[in-house]
């Protein structure tokens, strides 16, 4: 079973059936029709396997490294039913997903690696990143953390005001300064006001631009560099935040940030209104990067911690 165990329970399985139907529809109507009265897998079925895991945006170099690791074991067996295809299906998709290092492994139950755990949100404007933010505070305060949010998009008013209604939703401080500040400023005042505090996690959002990489990898660099001269150890996480509707174009989101800084950590945001959930894989598959948290839907409690076993048995089984 998962690292997360009985933590995912009934509730959020249902969030992730519900928020990943629109994918789960649309893999099953390309494949259904190709199991239908088989008793065996044979290349009709395989082929049609491809298809669907390319219409769900799985990538093509992701589909095909899972379709020939299925070749492989349906070819030791040339009798396989198609139960047992949805099994191998499952396990090997579950293959080509990262998992983070036991040591950054959490829940939002779970006690931390760090205190306090600072975790640095990337990602472009538009993709969810303040709303992700604001969820992710509701939901370790929930459980009992003693949450901060640091407002370092200093670029946009509309993000530090984003942010603020936020931090009152939720009912968490936030450290914030003008429109125009430097990003690095409020980030070392984060962290200050983090330890005098006593929190236990702080949440630092930053600018979502992408047209000049190096001013972006710059930016990031000050951040993590002040941080540091208060937290030696953090960020203990850098966390990119991707619109899993946008499809491929994750993907080259993720080129561009996993080139200006070291991304620790995924947040796949919006799987429930495309049918596009399978990008998931093809972005953890390509970048090596664990997935922490889906956005499956727009209540706070939508946003779910990343259960590999859950996610690949809700989308890809054969039998529901």
């Amino acid at each position: 079973m998962s690292f997360f165990g009985k933590l995912f329970g009934k509730k959020e399985k249902e969030s992730l059936d519900q928020g990943l139907q629109k994918t789960k529809e649309g893999f099953l109507s390309k494949i259904g029709k190709a199991i239908a009265g088989k008793s065996t897998v044979d290349e009709e079925v395989l082929d049609s396997l491809e298809e669907a895991l390319v219409g769900a945006d799985v990538g093509i170099e992701t589909t095909v490294r899972i379709i020939e690791r299925v070749e492989k074991r349906v070819a030791k067996d040339k009798y396989m039913g198609t139960g047992e295809l949805n099994r191998i299906l499952q396990e090997e998709i579950e293959g080509v997903l990262v998992d983070a290092p036991s040591g950054a492994s959490y829940t939002f139950e779970s006690e931390l690696p760090a205190k306090p755990y600072i975790i640095l949100v990337v990602g472009v404007n538009g993709v969810g990143k303040t709303t992700t933010i604001g969820k992710l505070a509701y939901n370790f305060k929930k459980a009992g953390k003693n949450v901060l949010l640091g407002a370092a998009d200093t670029f946009r008013a509309a993000a530090v005001d984003q942010l603020t209604i936020w931090s009152e939703r939720v009912g968490v401080p936030i450290v914030k300064q003008g429109m125009g500040s430097d990003p690095a400023a409020v980030a070392f005042d984060t962290a200050q006001s983090a330890v005098s505090r006593g929190s236990d996690v702080v949440i630092i959002d930053t600018a979502g631009r992408l047209h000049n990489k190096a001013h972006l990898m710059d930016e990031l660099h000050k951040i993590k560099r002040v941080i540091q001269k208060f937290i030696p150890s953090a960020p203990q996480e850098v966390l990119l935040v991707l619109d899993g509707s946008t499809g491929q174009n994750a993907l080259e989101q993720a080129k561009h940030f996993t080139a200006a800084t070291d991304v620790t950590a995924l947040a796949i945001t919006k799987l429930d209104g495309t049918a596009k959930g399978g990008v998931v894989l093809a972005i953890a598959d390509q970048f090596k990067i664990p997935v922490k948290f889906i956005g499956v839907g727009e209540k706070m409690e939508d946003l779910l911690v990343f259960d590999k076993h859950e996610f690949v048995d809700s989308l890809f089984s054969l039998d529901k």
